[in-house]
């Protein structure tokens, strides 16, 4: 606990030199609960009130913090899976340890605890089960699969965005739908040049995608009651409905094989403790990086974000294939700079967009 709570120290005090409004958040936020580092690249989360300007030191440390936990979160999950490839053991634990790190905190006050009721956990049930399934399938992903060529394919969530939010309604420029055709043509490219390809890797990339975007998309619609939240706090919760949701499945599609897999997860370690160790690593990272990735959308503009979330994903690319030492053909890396590339453009693009409905909105109320 003293150790948790020397961490938890540490970390509120960088973020308050990054100019976070505090550790962890106490102001109010608007924003629909989201991993921001799986969210929608184009940032269409709408920013409510005007932000100060960041300093490039202040950027620097904000993008170091956030690109740092997710590069410590992806290397240990993919160590854990390379030597005990049981993802939906891992996935429940990473969310168990993010619900024990926001129980610390609001026991501790160093989060504001949120009011709780019958209406507010009715909300939080779909984006809770689009989130479980998003996770899960990116974690079945990672254990198939090297890191670098599920992060390429979860690079193509804006097409699934775009498409899913069209048949609901939204409509979007003709430079939307153009930006995500280098997308799909670099995924593309990119998995039939994989060295490590498989099917269940692919298709756990994928259907993490539509998770994520029916999260945020539901999100939009069940939450909009309930803004006083901050998004700390709504994602603390959606990780809590989220591990009761996984882990019986767990049991299920996984249980009888964890005792013999743990035998041999501890024969190839060596030491207990560093199984132990990779493990409690990942899962603290996989909540941190998502804990940042909210201070840092709340600190910046939404296109500031964006960019920023599409060069975190080269680096994590970059870092893993340098960690695990996967080997990369020259078609392969060309996909997967256009694919990533393509987001880019995606962002500019919905940027764009958001910029001429506000300036609309504006002119019409004059």
């Amino acid at each position: 606990m003293c150790q948790i709570r020397d961490l938890s120290s540490k970390i509120s005090h960088l973020s308050k030199t990054c100019g976070f409004p505090s550790g962890f958040g106490t102001k109010p936020k608007s924003q629909i609960p989201k991993a921001a580092s799986e969210s929608n690249p184009g940032g269409e989360t709408e920013a409510t009130v005007s932000k100060p300007k960041v300093t490039t030191v202040q950027l620097a440390l904000i993008f170091g913090l956030w690109y740092f936990q997710n590069i410590v979160f992806n290397i240990y999950n993919k160590k854990v899976l390379n030597v005990f490839p049981f993802p939906w053991l891992l996935a429940s634990f990473q969310l168990f340890a993010g619900s024990v790190w926001m129980f610390i905190l609001w026991s501790l006050k160093l989060q504001p605890r949120p009011k709780i009721s019958k209406p507010f956990i009715v909300a939080l049930l779909g984006p809770a089960l689009f989130h479980t399934i998003g996770h899960i399938s990116a974690c079945v992903s990672f254990s198939k699969v090297a890191v670098s060529f599920t992060h390429v394919i979860k690079s193509s969530e804006p097409v699934f965005s775009v498409v899913f939010s069209s048949f609901l309604g939204d409509s979007y420029p003709l430079q939307v739908w153009l930006s995500i055709l280098p997308i799909v043509m670099g995924c593309a490219l990119a998995a039939i040049t994989e060295v490590s390809f498989n099917v269940q890797g692919l298709w756990g990339a994928l259907i993490s995608n539509v998770g994520f975007v029916l999260r945020n998309i539901y999100s939009k619609r069940s939450l909009q009651n309930f803004k006083e939240v901050d998004g700390l706090n709504l994602y603390g919760w959606i990780s809590i409905i989220s591990f009761f949701y996984l882990f019986p499945a767990a049991i299920f599609v996984e249980g009888s094989q964890w005792v013999q897999g743990y035998h041999k997860a501890l024969a190839a370690v060596g030491k207990p403790s560093t199984l132990y160790i990779w493990v409690l690593l990942s899962g603290v990272f996989y909540h941190l990086y998502n804990q940042s990735s909210y201070q840092a959308l709340d600190e910046i503009s939404p296109l500031t974000f964006s960019v920023g979330n599409t060069m975190k994903r080269v680096v994590v690319i970059v870092s893993t294939v340098l960690v695990f030492r996967n080997p990369v053909r020259p078609l392969n890396a060309l996909g997967s700079a256009v694919a990533i590339f393509g987001t880019f453009l995606y962002s500019q693009a919905t940027a764009k967009k958001k910029k001429g409905v506000k300036q609309r909105n504006k002119a019409g109320y004059r």
